[in-house]
Formats: structure tokens, C-alpha cells, sequence
């Protein structure tokens, strides 16, 4: 994340957002989520957090095809093989990853009673990601 043409936003308590750039990725359920932003160094109950949030329209049980067990297993998936390695050469490690998925674009930190969100924790141990109860 050092590239210096990245546009780097500072939040609220400090921490630091990078838009996702429209990278899509293709997760073991077949849907395509695309990187809203990465929230880098916020802190969290237990040291720095950083967050990962995804479109992910698939997740809508109205017009979507992914059910919860398998946004589940998607969002596993992202932490270990998308955000493990971003955030083990951005500085220091956070002490949490959360992954979110979203099926409409929320504001970070905004509610919106209509849209479908899931959100996991998860502690890096070992090289891995641990789930966590969130």
C-alpha cells in the first residue's frame, strides 16, 4: 500500500482509508465482490484494526444468489488470501482484521436499515486468520 499515487483519506480516530480502486475479485462461490476501501490503523478494544470492506450485491436474499453460509466461507477466504498479505506489508500489524460485505454501497459508519451487511472478526495468528466473535 505504499504507492504513493494511492489517494489515502484520514477517518475519524486517526485511521486512514484507501478506496478499492474497482478491484473485483472472484471468491469460492462463484460471486464477484469489489473492494469499496481498505480502513487502515483505527483502533479497536485490543489494538490496531483494519478493515476490508466489499460490495457484494450477490448477498441481497431478494435478488442475489449467496446465502450466509457461503458469504461466510467467502469472507474466510478474503482474509486469508486477499488481506493477510496487504496488511503484512503495510506497516504494523493490526491486532484485527474485519472483513464486511455489503450488497449497496453504505458509508462507513452510516446505517441503512434496506441493505444486507455481513461483517467478521479476525485475529492473525501463525501467519493465518483466526475468526473471532464479532
Amino acid at each position: 500500500m505504499g504507492d504513493a499515487e494511492q489517494l489515502w483519506q484520514v477517518q475519524a480516530g486517526g485511521g486512514q482509508a484507501v478506496p478499492g480502486q474497482d478491484l473485483g475479485i472472484e471468491l469460492p462461490s462463484g460471486q464477484v465482490v469489489t473492494l469499496v476501501e481498505t480502513i487502515w490503523n483505527t483502533q479497536g478494544p485490543q489494538g490496531l484494526v483494519t478493515r476490508f470492506r466489499f460490495l457484494a450485491p450477490e448477498i441481497n436474499p431478494d435478488t442475489g444468489s449467496v446465502g450466509f453460509e457461503a458469504a461466510a466461507g467467502d469472507i474466510e477466504w478474503l482474509c486469508q488470501n486477499f488481506a493477510l498479505a496487504r496488511v503484512s506489508d503495510a506497516g504494523p500489524m493490526p491486532s484485527q482484521i474485519i472483513i464486511s460485505m455489503e450488497d449497496r454501497l453504505v458509508p462507513f459508519g452510516e446505517a441503512d436499515p434496506e441493505a444486507v451487511q455481513f461483517f467478521e472478526a479476525f485475529r492473525v495468528e501463525n501467519g493465518a486468520c483466526i475468526w473471532e466473535v464479532f
